[in-house]
């Protein structure tokens, strides 16, 4: 079995335990390493890091990504969840894509979702945005359809679907979709 194989087999059944462990986090121990690229499309800034490896998540990446992933309007900046860049990795090696992630939002800070909800109903008051745990993007190779069932069928959190605005919302919170 070839690396990306192997490695697209053990994510699918990884994922498909999570239901049979009480929604466990899929990732448990580190013994690959995990890698995600990022375009955002706000900024222009790209990021392409292994945020773990076998001795467990890379602090200096996950630094790096925190600040790819700060709230753009506001340049505040909050710890992501490891678990979202674990989902992200997961959804890249199901579908196959070798493209960044187009961001086109990550963290949001309190001032900046409040100011989006007053302007749009599509924003939740307790976004998990304002707390690092939901990011919502798009890539480039995998059709958005795809990107949304991929998220859902991982059952690694919510997942709300947006092709008029062409982006799907990824989260680790409970498992739901819109």
């Amino acid at each position: 079995m070839s690396d990306v194989s192997r490695r697209a087999f053990c994510t699918t059944f990884a994922a498909a335990a999570v239901p049979l462990l009480g929604g466990a986090r899929v990732f448990a121990k580190f013994d690959d390493v995990r890698a995600l690229s990022f375009l955002h499309t706000h900024t222009g800034e790209r990021l392409a890091v292994e945020y773990c490896d076998q001795t467990g998540y890379v602090p200096d990446a996950l630094e790096a990504v925190n600040h790819l992933l700060r709230d753009f309007r506001t340049g505040d900046l909050h710890e992501i969840d490891p678990n979202l860049l674990d989902l992200l990795h997961r959804v890249q090696n199901v579908t196959g894509s070798t493209r960044p992630y187009q961001v086109i939002s990550g963290y949001r800070s309190p001032a900046t979702n409040q100011m989006l909800r007053q302007h749009s109903d599509g924003v939740a008051s307790g976004s998990l945005h304002t707390v690092g745990k939901a990011i919502d993007i798009r890539l480039s190779d995998v059709p958005l359809a795809k990107l949304r069932d991929t998220g859902f069928e991982l059952r690694g959190g919510g997942v709300g679907y947006y092709p008029a605005s062409d982006f799907v919302h990824l989260d680790t919170g409970r498992v739901r979709r819109w």
